[in-house]
């Protein structure tokens, strides 16, 4: 049985000028929510940005727990923030001290949905990871975002504890690859392909992940904010296709005409295959296909160079 659509809610949405959390919240908006969509706001272009989309700019700081102006009577949060400065001080203080600060702040709403990452796995080659995989640095062997992994592993456990401490309903949905029409990892490697930089891959081939189109973003957070609770349910939050960067990389050649190098090497994101069985079993099923989402990609993106 399908979920009630969310429309008419009061909505906190963290993080709204991130490439993931702005096109949720012009969707939401669309869906007849009021959407209040929170950053530092350090600048005038991005809170403008986000009221051009029908969004309430609200400052907040996660790092150091400023919610004054956080509204009261809000009915869920989407909790899509998250500091990669690298400093594992502030990165630690903002990802998941911050969210335990504002589960409280905000205590009484009817949900809290914190996004994570399948990053939070430790790698297991090619064996697709479930819920109750054993946790790791999926990022350490990169070279950057060394704060990546180990804060949403703390954030996690922040919001469990939060979640029980003051009686919120929350769920945690394991992010793996977003992408869309003007975002995402497929358009960063053309990009830097025409740049003249490749892109590292793992010798455990294939490299494969899995995807989450923003039309699916939206479509299961519906299905997933009915399964708050305390305490804290936790799901993978992806498509079940298995796509290899290797059999991508062709695929985007194909669209853009752009040769995309690969160069072999340990210092890269290992292969991370996600089983979203346990997201499927609530009725949600995703719409779009990753090569129809690659296709629009490529059109969206690179109208000069998309073949048609």
């Amino acid at each position: 049985m399908s979920p009630a659509p969310l429309t008419g809610q009061r909505i906190l949405l963290t993080g709204v000028t991130g490439q993931v959390a702005g096109p949720l919240s012009r969707k939401l908006v669309a869906a007849g929510n009021t959407v209040f969509g929170t950053a530092r706001f350090a600048d005038a272009d991005s809170r403008a940005k986000v009221e051009a989309d029908g969004v309430i700019p609200v400052a907040i700081d996660l790092e150091t727990a400023d919610f004054d102006n956080i509204p009261d009577d809000i009915d869920y949060v989407i909790n899509m923030a998250v500091a990669k400065s690298n400093d594992f001080d502030r990165d630690l203080a903002a990802n998941a001290e911050g969210v335990a600060f504002l589960i409280e702040k905000v205590a009484g709403v009817k949900a809290f949905f914190h996004c994570s990452s399948c990053a939070v796995y430790e790698p297991n080659g090619h064996v697709a990871h479930v819920e109750t995989d054993p946790l790791g640095d999926n990022h350490r062997k990169m070279g950057f975002m060394p704060t990546y992994s180990i804060s949403k592993i703390a954030a996690e456990t922040a919001v469990k504890y939060a979640s029980r401490r003051f009686g919120v309903p929350s769920v945690i949905a394991r992010l793996d690859v977003p992408y869309g029409p003007n975002h995402g990892w497929p358009q960063m490697m053309v990009t830097l392909a025409q740049m003249g930089i490749p892109t590292p891959i793992s010798p455990d081939a294939p490299n494969t992940h899995c995807f989450l189109h923003d039309d699916d973003i939206f479509s299961s957070i519906p299905y997933l904010l009915e399964q708050a609770a305390v305490p804290t349910p936790i799901y993978n939050w992806c498509a079940p296709e298995l796509v290899s960067i290797e059999e991508w990389t062709a695929e985007l050649t194909a669209l853009t005409g752009v040769e995309i190098p690969l160069v072999i090497t340990d210092a890269c994101v290992p292969p991370n295959p996600i089983d979203p069985s346990k997201l499927l079993g609530l009725g949600w099923t995703p719409s779009v296909s990753w090569r129809d989402g690659f296709r629009k990609n490529a059109e969206t993106s690179f109208p000069d160079l998309f073949k048609g």
